[in-house]
């Protein structure tokens, strides 16, 4: 792919993962490459706990924010359930980075629907050739934080070579994004995979 080539990217997960801040820091970075960022961010009633998706289209030749079904490049999930519905984006050869940590919705708490998470699972192996699967209950007790989940994502997203930043330019988006008191940790999260 050529720099000319846009870079599509679905991001997805669910209210309070941090899905809007790495997709700002994805933009940030890119930006700082000299790229031309269009995104667009659907976030409703995500609050805590509703979906969240987010389109990040990166280059030259990526004139609108929308990607179309079958076009993202790269898709960093951060809740299985909602990488598989965002799934449908994701080109027959793009990358798939997906936290292996269910979110049930409260209908599956309550026990009035079920939530397949083995099959989530399977039917992700299964679809997605290019699959990372992280897991971030491991990576939050390593770290010891669940709340830099979004940057372990990201740091797989760009070891996959998927994204087509470079890691100098996440990590200035990071210092400058986030408190100075979550730098280490955020540079160790990026680093995990």
């Amino acid at each position: 792919m050529s720099r000319k080539d846009p870079i599509n990217i679905i991001m997805c997960g669910v209210g309070g993962q941090g899905t809007i801040l790495a997709s700002r820091l994805i933009a940030a970075a890119a930006m700082k490459e000299g790229l031309e960022v269009h995104a667009a961010e659907t976030i409703g009633m995500a609050q805590r706990g509703g979906s969240v998706f987010t389109h990040i289209r990166l280059g030259e030749q990526a004139h609108a924010a929308q990607i179309g079904k079958g076009r993202a490049d790269l898709l960093i999930g951060f809740e299985p359930a909602e990488a598989v519905r965002m799934l449908g984006f994701l080109k027959k050869e793009g990358k798939a980075i997906v936290s292996m940590q269910p979110i049930r919705p409260v209908s599956a708490m309550l026990g009035m629907s079920p939530y397949p998470e083995e099959e989530i699972l399977s039917f992700l192996k299964e679809k997605v050739s290019g699959l990372t699967l992280v897991d971030s209950v491991r990576a939050a007790k390593d770290l010891g934080s669940s709340r830099c989940l979004n940057v372990v994502l990201l740091g797989a997203a760009l070891r996959s070579g998927a994204l087509g930043l470079d890691e100098e330019h996440i990590l200035c988006a990071l210092q400058e994004r986030l408190p100075e008191k979550l730098h280490a940790l955020n540079e160790r999260a990026l680093h995990y995979i």
